[in-house]
């Protein structure tokens, strides 16, 4: 795991011997699982340590040791396929509630045991879309930190996210290259869903070969009770 040490070293944090364990298990049982079910396209070792296990890692740049540690600290990933991003903050910050959302049962079966695998705790699995599991009591606006990672473009990313937000919680989209036009697109869906844009954090990293963004909208309203849409609205008719 040189890479992602070396990386994770350049962000500022410093990944202890097993933390870095736990990061080498997570690849092979990742490739091992990816024989069977399509879970990512990337499986050599550099790569995925690069592109997944570091991407993920970057979410770091914008959060406060002090807020992790708090006890109502929670963090939801939508959509979060083989756990990216949702997985590697677990495994640096191993206190906050959190919960893993993602569609497809298959690749559920495979974070369930991931989970017991790299021995993580307080995390839940959902097998749900996100417009389905928004509604539920249990997550509709529970969460202090909403994240999501290659899942659709903003407008219809802050629909399926957003409403998880707990009021001055924050919601973190990563997205790479050419976003202007993408975020201007989204300031509707933004207002609409009771957010305000608030940052938009560059990532700096010579193991990145394009550019990466953090972009971070805070919770300031409450979300209209009708979003998210039902299933498969959003993508179709985005705000």
């Amino acid at each position: 795991m040189k890479k992602l040490v070396e990386g994770a070293g350049k962000l500022g944090i410093k990944l202890n011997s097993g933390q870095v364990k736990q990061f080498e298990l997570y690849y092979q049982e990742l490739i091992e699982w990816n024989k069977k079910i399509n879970l990512t396209a990337i499986t050599d070792c550099s790569s995925v340590q690069v592109k997944h296990f570091l991407d993920s890692l970057t979410i770091a740049l914008v959060l406060h040791e002090g807020e992790v540690a708090r006890p109502d600290f929670s963090i939801v990933d939508i959509g979060t396929g083989a756990g990216f991003p949702g997985v590697p903050l677990k495994i640096l910050f191993p206190q906050p509630r959190l919960v893993l959302i993602e569609p497809t049962t298959k690749k559920t079966a495979f974070l369930h045991h991931i989970i017991r695998k790299l021995e993580l705790e307080n995390v839940e699995v959902l097998n749900s879309g996100a417009e389905e599991a928004a509604h539920l009591p249990l997550y509709r606006e529970q969460f202090t930190l909403v994240l999501s990672r290659a899942v659709a473009l903003l407008p219809t990313l802050v629909e399926l996210t957003l409403p998880f937000c707990r009021l001055g919680g924050r919601f973190i989209a990563q997205k790479k290259g050419e976003i202007a036009q993408e975020i201007d697109k989204a300031e509707k869906a933004i207002a609409t869903l009771g957010g305000k844009l608030s940052q938009i954090e560059k990532i700096e990293l010579d193991e990145f070969d394009d550019a990466r963004y953090l972009v971070i909208i805070d919770k300031i309203c409450f979300t209209p009770g009708k979003y998210p849409r039902r299933t498969g609205v959003p993508r179709r008719r985005p705000l």
